[in-house]
This record gives C-alpha cells, structure tokens and sequence, in this order.
C-alpha cells in the first residue's frame, strides 16, 4: 500500500478531482483512507432514492470513503451544515470545494478493481482481482 495526499482547492468538484487522481497517476485500485474539508454544495444520493440531493451552504466534510476504480469512484460521505445538522449518502457529481478539502488516498498496487453487474443486487458492484 501507497499513501498519497491531496488537497483540494475552492471550486474543485471533490468526486471529479479523485477520479482525475487516479487516472492520471494509472492507478488499478485505491480507495480513501480520509477526508476532511468544506464544501459549498453536496450531491448526495440517500439510501433507496433514485436522484441525488443538492444541498447548498457552509457545509463540513465530515467523514469521506470508498473506492476508486477505472468504472469511475464509489464514495460515501456525512457532511454538517452551518447548524450542526449532520447527513450522508453516496457522493454524486457536483460536490463543490468552498476552502479546502484534504484527502488521502491509499494505492494497492497489487490488486485491480473494476465494478460489474452483479446479478443478486442489480448494481455494478466491486470485484478485486490481482494485478
């Protein structure tokens, strides 16, 4: 296992800037060890919906994980917002950076993942093979 960090800067779209991460350095697996930083909008999938939420503010990244795979990234995240009211979902496109997000990545060298149909879920879920 490979450690990198980023960070992130305002504007940046979180999901979009990982996925770059991991194509540019051609990487076959990864996933996050840790997220932190603020946020301006949040797309957030809730579990069971079809469509994402967009919430809008001074929002805090809470906590940030998943995988990172050539099908493009598998990310869960809980933000707060200016109150304290905390949420989570699945991270869809349009998260925006508002200060800084800081991330770290950790690279398996060694294994590949991609994301399949898996006929039990009807999702494209992860399979891991050895690279």
């Amino acid at each position: 296992m490979h450690a990198m960090t980023f960070r992130l800067s305002p504007g940046e779209d979180l999901r979009a800037a990982l996925d770059h991460a991991f194509r540019a350095r051609g990487l076959s697996a990864a996933f996050v060890l840790q997220g932190i930083g603020s946020l301006s909008v949040a797309c957030l999938r809730y579990a069971g919906r079809a469509a994402a939420a967009e919430l809008r503010g001074d929002l805090e990244i809470l906590t940030l994980a998943g995988t990172l795979s050539a099908q493009g990234p598998h990310l869960h995240m809980s933000i707060a917002d200016a109150a304290g009211r905390v949420v989570g979902g699945h991270v869809a496109p349009g998260c925006i950076v508002r200060t800084t997000a800081e991330l770290v990545i950790a690279n398996l060298p060694g294994e590949r993942y991609t994301r399949e149909h898996d006929a039990a879920t009807g999702f494209a879920e992860l399979v891991i093979r050895t690279a």
